[in-house]
This record gives structure tokens, sequence and C-alpha cells, in this order.
């Protein structure tokens, strides 16, 4: 059963008790992201959350690791384009010091202008990671295409030049006006007393409220962006407009995306792969944001097979926007994504992440069973709706990263 708890300055605790594991995982979820940024503070969320781990002005970057190592148990961080996570998993007799650990970096972090010049780095070095990881790339570049007037489309690292501008004034002044605590929801999932409770609401309780403010709406527009690259394997990626994480259809658009794309019983990859041998990955993905979503389409595969790939990829999208989906396809995706959910439970980790993220972009926890009465409740009729409301090829963007054609060739390729 799932508790919530809202202290008096509008922080929320939300939890969920499981006698029977040892283990207590936990995260602190704040709703700021990339798109919260400006354009001269792109990349502030994500630097932030790198410097929390270099120092507080009690512990130094070595003793914040060396009591993270000494509580047995994993503690990380990552940033999103609408929120932070600061999460753990550890004994039950180990989470008071693990939330005091990870207070103590959220409120007394130091923000020297050494770590500050060093982390500069480092996310530069990830950045150029990342741009040669095509296909991490071929998607990314094209979500900062569809969003470009908007900061949907601000990358979450920022770039080079935006992180130059990061000095400890700027950050600084950002974590004061979004570490706010109507901006934190602190989830427990797993072993833990009440006292461990009263112990965490005394700890968070002294933070100062803050003004909350409301991203600017993401508004799509179609794109194309083709990047040449010398590597052995085309990477490509199609793009139509999605479902927002509130919208009522969300489940059967992912009773959608499945049996386009999600597994190797999917209509993409049984008949791209499997009937045409003509690539080795290839899968949809969906983005979902407060007032907005995105489905992509991915695959990778040599030059002189695209051209016949994207044309079976329109025929598979052309047939499920007239026809809809069968009896059986419905069924196996259904059951999938039930099994995902239910297999999901057994892990403390997945409980926490489910309800620190829901209750943060939500406002609200859907039980396991209520997840399950809406995927069965879901029509052949309802995902052909989905499908006809997603599949709008007037919007649809493409992005391309290899040795590729110009843009006029996919085009061609695509409106065949």
């Amino acid at each position: 059963m799932v508790k919530k708890i809202t202290l008096p300055n509008g922080a929320r605790l939300v939890c969920e008790h499981i006698p029977h594991v040892r283990s207590v995982s936990f995260g602190l979820w704040l709703g700021v992201g990339s798109r919260y940024e400006s354009a001269l503070e792109n990349g502030a969320s994500h630097m932030i959350e790198h410097l929390l781990f270099k120092g507080t002005k009690t512990r130094s970057a070595a003793q914040i690791a060396e009591e993270m190592d000494q509580l047995g148990g994993q503690m990380n961080a990552f940033t999103t384009k609408e929120c932070t996570c600061f999460y753990g998993r550890v004994l039950d007799t180990n989470l008071r010091q693990a939330v005091d650990l990870l207070a103590d970096m959220l409120l007394c972090s130091r923000f020297d202008d050494k770590d500050i010049t060093a982390e500069r780095s480092v996310i530069g070095e990830e950045i150029d990671m990342y741009f040669d990881a095509p296909d991490d790339l071929v998607s990314d570049q094209l979500v900062e295409a569809v969003f470009a007037d908007s900061g949907l489309g601000r990358p979450i690292l920022g770039t080079k030049e935006t992180l130059a501008g990061l000095d400890r004034g700027r950050l600084q002044a950002f974590q004061a006006a979004h570490y706010t605590p109507e901006r934190l929801v602190i989830a427990l999932s797993g072993h833990f007393q009440d006292a461990d409770l009263a112990y965490i609401q005394e700890i968070f309780a002294h933070m100062s409220p803050g003004a909350p403010t409301t991203p600017e709406p993401g508004v799509y527009q179609p794109a194309c962006t083709i990047t040449e690259k010398p590597i052995e394997q085309n990477h490509l990626c199609l793009m139509f407009p999605g479902l927002s994480m509130h919208s009522e259809a969300r489940y059967a658009g992912q009773i959608f995306s499945s049996i386009l794309g999600g597994g190797i019983s999917s209509r993409l990859f049984q008949t791209v792969r499997e009937e045409h041998g003509l690539c080795y990955s290839v899968y949809t993905f969906g983005m979902s944001f407060r007032e907005q979503g995105l489905l992509g389409l991915y695959t990778a595969l040599g030059a002189e097979t695209e051209g016949q790939a994207l044309g079976l990829i329109m025929e598979i999208l052309q047939d499920i926007h007239q026809n809809g989906v069968t009896p059986g396809e419905l069924e196996r995706a259904r059951e999938q994504a039930k099994s995902n959910i239910l297999m999901s439970l057994e892990s403390t980790s997945a409980r926490m992440n489910s309800l620190g993220k829901n209750e943060l972009l939500r406002g609200y926890v859907p039980t396991p069973e209520e997840i399950i009465c809406s995927y069965d409740t879901v029509t052949a009729a309802d995902v052909l709706a989905v499908a006809r409301q997603v599949i709008d090829f007037e919007r649809l963007s493409f992005s391309a990263v290899g040795q590729v054609a110009d843009e006029g060739q996919y085009r061609r390729w695509l409106e065949r």
C-alpha cells in the first residue's frame, strides 16, 4: 500500500513498505531538467547533478565516494528533460545514513570553481562520447530539431558553448530557483520503520519554499537532419508526434507501439529483419512529456539496402494506419505489457522509480491493479484510433547518420 505524506513546505514523501525484504530503494526526485533552462542556462541541471557529488561543507568528494561504498549498496543520479533524480538501494539498517548523505549533497554542496572547471571538461567528454554513438545521435538530433524553438529541444548535456558560460554564480542561482521543496518527491520502497520516515521528514522540513514555475510548452515541427559519419552502417530514425504522459489513450498507445516495433513478434521486426534480412536491429520507442510525446522508429543497416527498408517501413505504417491490428497481436501485446508490470513488482528499485516518477510528473501513483485494468480495457478500435492519430504522414520527421544519401533521396524513399 502506497503512503503519501506532504510536508508543510510542500515536499512530498511517497513510500511503500515491503516487509519480506531487507533492502530499501530510495530516490530524491526533483522537477527540474533541461526543458526548464533558458538558452544560456542549457546544461545547468545536468552539471549540478555532477557537482553534488564533488563535496559539501562537511564532506569532500573522496569522503562522499568512500561513504557510498561503505554503505554497501548502489547510489547514483540522472537528469532528463523534465526531472533530476538522486537514488540508491541499501540495507534497511543503512537507510538513514544514506538519506543523510544525499540530503547533505542536495542542500550543502560547495560548488568550488576548480570542480566546476573539472566537470565542464568531463561533460565535454560525455558530449563527444554521445556524438560518437550514432544510435543515440540519430534520435537526439531529431528531438532537438522537432522541438527547435522550445525548451524540449535543448540537449540535456548542454553544449560546450553553453557549459563555458555556467560559472559558480549562475549555477547556484539556478539551483536556488529550482531545487525547492514543492518540486521535491522523496520515494521509498522496501523495508523501513516509521521512525525512518520521521527522520526523513525532519531533514527535508528545513527546505525553504520557492516559487513554482511552469516550463514553456513544446511545439513540434516536422524536421529532417542528415549527418555524415565514416561508419559502416547508416542509422535511421523516423518520428511522429506522440501521446503525452497524461493522455487517456496512453495504454492503447503503448500496446500500439509494441505491436508495431516492440519485440521479436512485432511487424517491423518480422518484416524488415526476419522476412527480408535487411537489418539486425529495428524497433519503436516512445517519449512522453507533460503535454505531448513522440513516437520514434529506429533501424541501422547498410547504405545499399536503406531504400528498400524505408519502403517496407512505410508500407507497414500505412497498413496499420488503415487497417489497425489483429486480435492475436492485441492479446500478445497486452499480455506482454501486463507481464512487465507484474514482474517489475519484484524489484524495489522499479517500484521506487514508479512511485517517484508518477508522483512528480503526474501527481498520482496508480496501483498495479489499476494499470492492469487499463491494459485489459484496451480494444482493437482504441489501438486503431491511436494509430490514426499518431501516424500523421504530413508531420513525419526523419534523421540519418552515417554514409548517408542526400535529403532529397530520403524524401523520395519516404514518399514512395
